[in-house]
């Protein structure tokens, strides 16, 4: 069994499982902090975007002044975004049978692999994982090719030139990864490709191996994958929580008894408490709006904008804040909505039961009816009328590289009344900020991520028992800006095996067993013997036959009779009869009476020698040696009928099966 380490980014995983004989890609997640190189693709043309003088370097050399410009000392590229792929060199992708599918945000680089790879295989994916997956393609694709670029940048991607970059361009890696953004046909392609699954349903893969998605409690339709076979079991543990929120809560017990746990996606941010991050959010929120200012929200149409808005329902009145606007503002933000409350079977009971009264599950369809929440798909057309200051505004991207947020960040920057809140933590925070420098808009971090952190790992761990824990390297030592902190990485017995971006594992069991089926009409032959008590043996002799790696055992073909013809055969044309195999015998010798039994058969001068492997019963007058050894029996002798005779009593003292 082998893993192959397509991606090195810990929570955008993309793996490779070689299983029996099938191959399993586990995710295919994107990663999009390439985006951070570049400059912002702003909606409306960007006077002080456009001025940025271009980069030259130390040596007077104007190659890359085109390419390349300078804001407050840092230099990016001036292209369209690109984004780093997964490998797809170690190994060929068009032999993966499956993608299995944990969250939507792992699967965001789905066409680039099905679409030119030569993929033909199934993808797995739960209902809501597709749905808004589907809704991040689109608003991904909307974002850049509504704001197309005429140039295009590559030479600073060659080697030589990028060691003479300064930082970080200098240190950007995987550059022969990185691919522009895909287009809306592609998408509709690599969806087409998806079959939806429900939580526990059981999946057989070409009769190898059996599949089933378990219940993360991350995001709506988040899973985690066991992959069984009869006698193996690894579990692949992607995107999981244990914090009440609104998806259905993670299945634990289903981990148990596994010989491989794979472990990805824990949080990014182990030191920071998710409710703590909601309170200080609402508090830092509130505290602008009534100082006259507006509030920027960077977020994805989907997930923990669910959570920001239930808490802002509750939070609204008691901090006086309802006669300020909320707006939530994405190509696809409509639909995103309407989703969250059509995906009641997800939904963690308590949001479930609220289907039934019948209310919606989630209070921002109250927002929305009392107009205190307004969606709108850009900045254009009814949203220019309806908009009122001062008030809070959730837009993508969270890179703040494209999108709508790039708007409002040249709109509200200048201003030390406004306020720009992150809480999503896939992008650092001021790598995001440094094209708008220099800022007068206060910047507030509080990132939200409710994925397991490093306490909860250990305590699922103890729980679950895996025999083998295989994760990314950076889960098996502190972070780099906190070497003391040896809390923050994952502590389990035996140590963890660790993986890293285009290296392959050979993971550390073998399989010992494989399951075989008998025929009916084979099964009516045995005769068991009882060798132990409860247990019984009995001998087979029949046809293994091997078809969709499933095995049969079947009755051996009865030997074809000769044809009738008036020729007389040879003898030795005739087709041998076929002779029942020779019993197997089973027991072990009692020393002592088989001593007694030689004797009442009138060999008296017997001696007995102790050897590692057992006894030497030597006959001294027969000039005979008896080997008696725990798996076979040895009779030297050079007098046939003795030999003959000596056999006989040996078997008396055996079971034939």
């Amino acid at each position: 069994m082998k893993l192959f380490c397509l991606s090195g980014h810990p929570t955008l995983p993309c793996n490779i499982l070689k299983f029996k004989s099938t191959t399993i890609m586990l995710d295919c997640g994107l990663d999009m902090t390439s985006a951070l190189y570049f400059l912002p693709l702003p909606l409306v043309h960007s006077p002080r975007l456009s001025k940025l003088p271009g980069w030259i370097s130390k040596e007077g050399s104007t190659v890359l002044e085109k390419e390349l410009k300078e804001c407050s000392g840092r230099v990016f590229v001036d292209s369209m975004p690109e984004f780093c792929l997964p490998e797809t060199e170690l190994l060929d992708l068009s032999n993966v049978d499956v993608i299995l599918i944990s969250n939507y945000h792992c699967m965001m680089a789905l066409p680039y692999i099905t679409e030119h790879t030569g993929f033909t295989g199934m993808v797995y994916a739960t209902e809501p994982t597709v749905q808004i997956g589907r809704l991040l393609m689109e608003e991904l694709v909307t974002f850049i090719e509504r704001v197309p670029k005429a140039q295009s940048a590559f030479y600073w991607k060659n080697k030589e030139l990028q060691r003479l970059l300064p930082t970080p361009l200098k240190d950007a890696v995987e550059l022969s990864t990185w691919r522009r953004c895909y287009t809306m046909q592609e998408v509709n392609s690599a969806l087409s490709k998806i079959q939806l699954v429900g939580f526990s349903q059981k999946i057989e893969l070409f009769g190898a191996v059996q599949i089933s998605p378990l219940s993360s409690g991350y995001s709506l339709g988040s899973c985690n994958w066991i992959i069984q076979s009869h006698y193996e079991k690894v579990a692949y543990v992607s995107g999981s929580s244990l914090l009440t929120t609104h998806p259905q809560p993670m299945d634990q017990s289903s981990l148990k008894s596994s010989d491989v746990l794979i472990l990805t996606g824990l949080t990014q941010i182990p030191t920071a408490n998710p409710d703590g991050m909601l309170g200080e959010f609402c508090s830092n929120l509130a505290m602008t709006v009534r100082s006259g200012g507006n509030v920027l929200v960077p977020c994805y149409p989907s997930g923990v904008i669910y959570d920001l808005l239930e808490c802002l329902y509750q939070y609204i009145d008691s901090a006086g804040l309802s006669n300020i606007p909320f707006y939530f503002i994405s190509p696809v933000a409509n639909s995103s909505l309407e989703f969250s409350q059509i995906f009641a079977e997800w939904l963690c009971h308590n949001k479930q039961s609220k289907v039934y009264l019948p209310e919606p599950p989630f209070p921002h369809a109250e927002l929305i009816q009392t107009n205190k929440l307004k969606h709108y798909p850009s900045i254009h057309g009814d949203f220019s009328n309806d908009f009122k200051q001062p008030c809070v505004v959730f837009t993508g991207h969270p890179s703040l590289r494209f999108g709508d947020v790039v708007h409002f960040m040249e709109l509200w920057g200048k201003s030390s009344l406004n306020t720009v809140i992150f809480t999503e933590p896939d992008f650092s925070y001021l790598d995001a900020l440094a094209p708008y420098q220099p800022l007068a808009m206060k910047c507030i971090y509080c990132p939200i991520d409710t994925r397991l952190n490093f306490i909860q790992v250990s305590k699922l761990l103890k729980e679950v028992q895996p025999l083998h824990v295989v994760c990314p390297e950076q889960y098996t030592q502190p972070p780099s800006t906190q070497s003391h902190r040896t809390d923050l990485m994952i502590d389990c017995q035996p140590p963890p095996m660790a993986y890293r971006r285009a290296e392959v594992l050979t993971l550390p069991f073998r399989r010992r067993y494989e399951k075989i089926e008998l025929t009916p009409e084979l099964a009516d032959l045995l005769v068991p013997s009882e060798v132990k008590t409860g247990i019984s043996v009995s001998t087979v002799s029949g046809i293994l036959r091997t078809k969709d790696n499933k095995h049969v055992l079947q009755l051996p073909p009865k030997p074809v009779p000769p044809p009738a013809t008036k020729k007389r055969k040879r003898v030795n044309e005739e087709i041998p009869e076929q002779n029942p195999p020779k019993p197997l015998l089973s027991g072990a010798m009692p020393l002592d009476q088989f001593v007694q039994s030689l004797e009442k058969h009138g060999i008296t001068d017997v001696k007995v020698e102790d050897t590692p492997e057992g006894h030497i019963v030597h006959l001294q007058a027969e000039d005979t040696l008896i080997q008696l050894e725990e798996d076979s029996t040895h009779i030297i002798c050079d007098n046939e009928v003795l030999r003959t005779q000596l056999k006989d009593l040996v078997l008396k003292f055996f079971q034939k099966l």
